[in-house]
């Protein structure tokens, strides 16, 4: 029997998040903390990140572990001897592995020929996302990408070769000079792989990128609000179509293969951040972990490598698990609630999901509360609904 979280404490952390910041190059709409491989310390950067296991493990014994996600940057542009190590690394210090673990990698189809798939598979990694973006190679060239439509196949063949089956890739719509159809064109291609999950995030133009400083100067030609909303309605309705649940604003999957470590972070549940810019969840504590490749080698050979690290309030995380809930379209629990926070959903936020449920945008459930149908088109406004709504309670 596991120990239900109530005010703070916690079962031992079954999830581990681990970032590997290099990239080919940087894309023109990325603000994750990535930098270009030229001239990295890869190797060092790889002892330091075994370092910071090390000491993580030691100060916050893991439970069995139940997922693992490997992002970036591109995590596939490793070499495979420095796959094999980094790969190694992970089970030593991570030993009891679930029976059904998820461990998922980031992979650019650019960089992923068969060997070095086969070294992931082997070293237990058994879920692949690979950010395919679009099937219109005038439009990956628009945003940065290096790979073309002949690699994502090329990568997936080799996948399947190298024993994967469990596979997503990533699409984007709302780009720089993407029509309907095109989006339409692409949810065909991807639908016609028959993977068994897909990720269809909208373009979001971040500060510190090249998307950014075109946009300031009016120069970035982005589809119109009403051109992004049809997009979005048409690719939900040619997911469910095709007998995929969108499980997730942006998530759709054949069942069984939502994505488990996602759900992690949705469920307002524990993790371990590891990793240069990483961020952490562990006992109610979040973190943040040094950026820059340099400073976090440096700083791991004098303990964890901590940008910032503070405690959650209760009231904190209670909007967290609201915010964060509510993106998954079988809403949020009210038992799942009560048993984090020891008090009732309903009495807690009666404001604001009063103000949501009369607007439409909310709908009561048997189990709690979701988005309505409309609720899903305008998420971010139920989600602000609840940043800082129990200020001063």
């Amino acid at each position: 029997m596991t120990t239900p979280m109530i005010n703070g404490d916690s079962k031992r952390t079954e999830a581990v998040y681990i970032h590997i910041p290099f990239c080919t190059n940087k894309c023109f709409y990325c603000d994750f903390n990535s930098y270009v491989l030229k001239d990295q310390p890869v190797m060092d950067y790889l002892q330091a990140l075994e370092r910071e296991m090390e000491l993580t493990v030691k100060a916050s014994p893991p439970g069995v572990i139940k997922s693992i996600f490997v992002g970036g940057g591109t995590p596939t542009v490793l070499k495979p001897k420095e796959m094999e190590y980094f790969l190694k690394t992970v089970k030593d210090h991570f030993t009891a592995w679930d029976g059904n673990i998820e461990f998922s990698m980031e992979a650019n189809p650019g960089t992923t020929d068969l060997e070095k798939l086969s070294v992931m598979r082997e070293g237990g990694v058994n879920r692949v996302s690979f950010g395919v973006q679009a099937f219109q190679n005038n439009l990956l060239t628009g945003i940065g990408r290096i790979h073309n439509t002949d690699d994502v196949y090329r990568s997936l063949e080799n996948a399947k070769k190298a024993g994967f089956d469990n596979m997503s890739i990533d699409l984007m719509f709302g780009l720089p000079n993407q029509t309907i159809d095109m989006l339409s064109e692409s949810v065909t291609k991807a639908l016609e792989l028959g993977l068994p999950h897909y990720s269809i995030y909208s373009l979001k133009v971040e500060e510190n990128t090249l998307f950014h400083t075109l946009y300031q100067k009016n120069q970035l030609p982005l589809p119109d609000e009403e051109a992004e909303l049809n997009m979005y309605l048409l690719l939900m309705n040619r997911m469910k179509e095709a007998g995929y649940k969108q499980y997730e604003i942006s998530n759709f999957a054949k069942p069984g293969f939502e994505s488990k470590h996602n759900m992690t972070y949705w469920l307002n549940e524990d993790y371990y951040g590891l990793g240069a810019g990483a961020h952490g969840y562990v006992g109610r504590q979040r973190h943040m972990n040094i950026k820059g490749v340099n400073p976090y080698i440096e700083a791991v050979k004098k303990g964890l490598p901590r940008l910032e690290s503070f405690q959650v309030s209760t009231e904190e995380a209670m909007e967290d698990f609201l915010m964060v809930g509510l993106r998954v379209l079988d809403g949020v629990s009210r038992s799942r609630f009560e048993q984090q926070f020891n008090a009732s959903l309903d009495v807690i936020f009666a404001r604001p999901l009063h103000k949501m449920v009369h607007a439409g945008l909310l709908d009561a459930t048997d189990e709690g509360y979701k988005l309505s149908d409309k609720g899903i088109l305008f998420g971010n406004e139920v989600f602000a609904e609840f940043i800082g709504s129990l200020a001063g309670k």
